[in-house]
């Protein structure tokens, strides 16, 4: 799977693939009432990382359940990443993120493309999510100020055909469907799941 997803980005990134799933994919797991994008302008630009690594024959990656002391998003399912910091690229700021969130350095992560951006109102975030490997399982430390649980999820349930659940909610102010993933029991949904929406039909794609 690492070496099919390298060489689907190698062929969007050399403009002789059929691009990303982009929009169409992502929106796949959007609820019914998401609130709009609002001004680009005013969002602040930030980077997650979904970080893929063998583990006991499977490819697992690492999401985050936030603490209730954080700023934004708390008690919800997250990739690890935050805002960009002056003077660092989107990828250094995932990379980044995803040390002092989980533990996990740099040094031994191969990154292997980036997904289509995403706006996300409710935090006033413009999201660049990246898709990188590693070769070992890592030794995680988690920041336990941000991060209440570390949710280690299969991408093979993520490929399932049945993956994708759905249920009903009342987001700002009205009923709304919310489609979501659910790995260890964590209900994953809104930017998190449209972001591994698109990360799953890319997968899907690149193994035919």
């Amino acid at each position: 799977m690492i070496a099919a997803l390298r060489r689907a980005f190698a062929e969007i990134a050399a403009g002789s693939g059929r691009g990303l799933p982009g929009r169409e994919a992502q929106y796949s797991m959007a609820p019914s009432h998401r609130p709009g994008s609002g001004q680009p302008g005013n969002y602040r630009e930030a980077a997650v990382l979904v970080l893929l690594y063998p583990s006991a024959g499977r490819l697992l990656f690492p999401l985050t359940l936030r603490s209730e002391g954080t700023r934004s998003h708390r008690g919800q399912v997250s990739l690890p990443g935050g805002a960009r910091e002056e003077n660092e690229t989107l990828v250094e700021t995932a990379f980044r993120e995803t040390h002092e969130e989980i533990g996990v350095g740099a040094g031994g992560i191969h990154l292997l493309g980036a997904l289509s951006p995403l706006d996300v109102p409710p935090s006033g975030f413009h999201v660049q999510p990246y898709v990188a490997c590693l070769d070992a399982p890592p030794r995680f430390v988690v920041e336990r100020g941000e991060v209440a649980q570390l949710i280690e999820a299969p991408l093979s349930a993520l490929l399932e055909p049945d993956a994708a659940r759905e249920e009903r909610r009342v987001l700002v102010g009205q009923d709304s469907r919310v489609p979501y993933y659910l790995f260890g029991g964590h209900k994953v949904w809104g930017a998190t799941a449209m972001i591994l929406a698109e990360l799953r039909e890319l997968a899907l794609r690149s193994l035919h």
